[in-house]
This record gives structure tokens, sequence and C-alpha cells, in this order.
């Protein structure tokens, strides 16, 4: 697979990323451990070195995982984690002190079984630290060799030019896919700006893109999409449209959806690293030939033409977790 540099940092990964979240948290019942380590072993064979967990992925689970998985192939792989929820549960609320990354830096060292996190993400914007004491923070662990870059998930355009003034930011992480795109409007123009790269999450729109989900579809009880409004049956119905559309243009291209919607993000802008997740090694082999794709101008626009005529329906989060993001 080719690389991709993040921006300006220096950091270069696979052209995509596997986002890990889902092996352990957030999709219904953990995968069997022997099963995920070995998909995240097939992902290094396939030529994926970029790796996305989170402390607050379990909490703690994802990153033991991924520590077990990835140790024997260290010097092959980059691996990104996330401090900023209290205890690692987002349910406890924000949590950006000082004295809090540094703890979370320590355990999730641990945890990965390195000595050194190569991309340290602030999970979401905390309101009651201010950013320049964040970013102070994660320079110093720079300083000390704990940490190599320094990132932002879900961070508005301010909260990443006062960061990136004091420790430069390498990427941000938040979503960005067909059916959300508002990152165009002022965050992509900023970290073009700034030199800064874009790991996209959620890909392909958690699942629904890949044309394998409709109104019809059940969810396990802990799945988090069971409360996500965009997920409502009404809502899948009423966005049929858009998986309609990318099915046309892959069967053109002896596609899937999901590769064309991985495509279409590779096509953005040459820093741009989606990390699609997944818990199948059918589905990993499918979202790396992503990879191998190239959207020309004319496929783009039409790609633009057609979703100008798409109204995608329902947030992407519940009322109660869209405070946390763009701050």
């Amino acid at each position: 697979m080719e690389t991709r540099a993040l921006g300006k940092s220096g950091l270069e990964v696979s052209a995509l990323g596997l986002g890990c979240m889902g092996l352990s948290f957030g999709y219904g019942p953990a995968t069997d451990k022997a099963s995920a380590i070995d998909l995240i072993r097939s992902a290094v064979e396939q030529g994926v070195t970029f790796f996305d967990t989170a402390e607050a992925y379990g909490p703690y689970a994802n990153e033991e995982l991924l520590g077990e998985a990835l140790s024997p192939l260290r010097n092959e792989v980059v691996i990104a984690t996330k401090f900023g929820f209290r205890e690692g549960k987002a349910a406890l609320g924000l949590d950006s002190r000082p004295s809090t990354i540094r703890a979370v830096a320590e355990a999730s060292l641990k945890r990965l079984r390195t000595d050194v996190i190569d991309l340290f993400y602030q999970h979401r914007v905390d309101p009651n630290v201010p950013i320049d004491e964040v970013a102070g923070t994660v320079q110093q662990l720079i300083s000390e060799g704990k940490v190599r870059h320094f990132g932002m998930s879900e961070a508005g355009a301010d909260s990443i030019r006062r960061a990136h003034a004091v420790q430069p930011v390498a990427a941000l992480q938040s979503e960005y896919s067909l059916w959300w795109r508002e990152p165009e409007q002022t965050v992509l123009p900023t970290l073009e700006e700034l030199g800064i790269g874009f790991v996209p999450f959620s890909p392909l729109g958690r699942g629904f893109l890949t044309g394998k989900i409709d109104e019809n579809t059940t969810f396990d009880q802990a799945d988090f999409r069971n409360v996500v409004p965009r997920f409502s049956a009404e809502n899948r119905k009423a966005n049929s449209s858009l998986v309609d559309l990318l099915s046309r243009m892959a069967h053109e291209r002896n596609a899937t959806p999901a590769q064309i919607a991985l495509a279409w993000l590779l096509a953005q802008k040459p820093w741009v690293v989606p990390i699609p997740g997944t818990t199948k090694l059918s589905r990993l082999e499918e979202n790396v030939g992503a990879a191998a794709i190239a959207l020309g101008a004319d496929d783009l626009a039409t790609i633009n033409e057609a979703l100008s005529a798409v109204d995608v329906q329902g947030d992407r989060y519940p009322q109660q977790m869209q405070t946390m993001v763009n701050r």
C-alpha cells in the first residue's frame, strides 16, 4: 500500500489505517481476542501501518489488545491513542488537566507495551482547560521521549490554531465521509493552511455506506448506533438514496460501495488518511482494496453533483454528545 504524510509533521503512514475501537467497544460484544489479534496482524501483512485506539475504548481493553497484537511488530507500525475523558469513560465527562494527560500517557505506554506513543490525540476539547496548557503538556511529553506527535479530535478551527501555536499539531481526527461533509467548511481549509494531516473516522458512515444496512437491520443491544438519530429506521430508509448512488458507481468499476466511499476520501487531499474499522477479515481486505482505486476529476464531479440532491437525515450524535464536538 502507498504511504501518505500527515501534513508537514514528518509522520508517514499507510494511505488507509485501521480504526480498532469496534474490536472492543461500541458496536456490540467485543471480538474474540485471538480473532482480533489475527485481524490486526493481517492488516500489517496487507500493508497497513497506522493503528488507532484510545483508553476510552473499553475502557482500556482496546489498548491492551493492540499492545499484545503489535508488540512483535512494533517497529513496523504507527500507533495513535487518545486522552481526554475522566477515568477513560465518556459518560463521566471531559478531563484534559495536565496531571491527567501525564497519567494517561504513562498508563497507555504500559498497555500498548511500548516506550513511545507515536500520535497522542486530545479526544475532545475540554472547555475547562486552556488549550495552550494541553498543548504544552503534550510538548513536555514529546521532549521527554514518551510521545512523538500531538493530535486533536473533533476540534474546531480556532482551537486547532491556538494549540498549533504552542505545539505543532500533526493530525486532526474527526468524522468525515460522503454523508458527513461538515469539515469541508472551516476545518479542512485550516488544516491545509497550517500543514496538518486529517484522519477521518467513521469513513463508511458507521457501516451505512457499505450497503449492508437498511431500515430492517437490527443492532445488538450494546451497539452505539441504537441511540444515534441517523440510524433510526425512518432515517435509514430516507438515506438509502446515498447508498444507491454508491452502488451504481461501484458496479461500473467492479468495486463495492465501501471501496468507492473510501476512494472518494482518498481523492480529496493527499494528506487525508481514513481509518475504517472492521471485525471481519473479508471486510479488511475489501477496505484495503480501496487504496488501489483512483477516482478522477470527472468521477468526483459526478459524485458531488449527485450528492447535491441528497438531503441526509438525522444527527450523527445523540443531543448530549453534540456539545463535545467542533469546539
